[in-house]
């Protein structure tokens, strides 16, 4: 759903983008150098362009800001972070205790320690 919805998402703002190119300006600035009569005004034929072309705006720009907030909520809620107080913990696999040679296991609840090397002889001073 969410990749559909992004499409959507780019598809419009594509849409959006060449029926705003298509407009011409409303007043001065470079639309008002061609010389009174805009590109636009002569290739759509006028007043009906442009209001077709106001309400397509309109419309795509709103079904822009209505996706995108749809899709800033969809993908908060896929990464909201839980309670730590409702998240199951699973313990690690305890490590079997090593057992010496010759001794038995250990069966109580508390480890067995491990055994202490006896101190090394003393080397030969040469």
């Amino acid at each position: 759903m969410y990749g559909f919805l992004l499409t959507l998402l780019v598809l419009d703002g594509i849409f959006l983008t060449v029926i705003i190119l298509l407009q011409a300006g409303k007043g001065g600035g470079l639309a008002a150098m061609g010389g009174g009569v805009t590109a636009t005004e002569g290739v759509l034929g006028g007043r009906q362009a442009t209001t077709f072309l106001t309400r397509a705006t309109w419309s795509a720009g709103a079904a822009f800001m209505v996706l995108s907030l749809i899709l800033a909520i969809v993908s908060s809620r896929a990464q909201q972070p839980g309670s730590i107080l409702q998240q199951d913990f699973q313990q690690a696999p305890q490590a079997p205790s090593p057992v010496l040679p010759g001794a038995e296991a250990p069966t109580g609840e508390q480890p067995a320690a491990p055994a202490q090397p006896a101190d090394p002889a003393p080397l030969p001073d040469p």
